[in-house]
């Protein structure tokens, strides 16, 4: 396997992790919220509050963030990206680099 099959698969197995991380994340969601409930509404643990309800707001904003990081974050902003970035700003520095010879040159003469 040459260099770039094997970046392409280091890429394609990292973001199956995310993946598969974000469903796990889901299902302990589900699971947790769901004992959350029944620990509060049937066995009166915490009584007579509904505290259920603020851990399943605070697990949704956790988990809306979990799922913006792995289909947006990660998606836009992957290697390909960083590397067009870096290009875009090296050539950036080098006309700078450039024109600042070119004023040297010119204050010289």
């Amino acid at each position: 396997m040459n260099t770039e099959q094997q970046e392409l698969y280091e890429n394609a197995r990292k973001r199956l992790r995310q993946k598969r991380l974000l469903y796990y994340h889901f299902v302990f969601f589900c699971i947790g919220n769901l004992f959350s409930f029944v620990a509060n509404s049937f066995f009166e643990v915490g009584a007579p509050t509904k505290w259920w309800t603020w851990v399943l707001a605070a697990w949704v904003f956790l988990f809306v963030l979990h799922f913006v990081d792995v289909y947006i974050t990660k998606r836009f902003l992957n290697k390909n990206w960083e590397r067009q970035q870096i290009e875009r700003l090296v050539k950036k520095q080098e006309q700078r680099i450039e024109q600042l010879k070119n004023k040297i040159d010119l204050d010289k003469q």
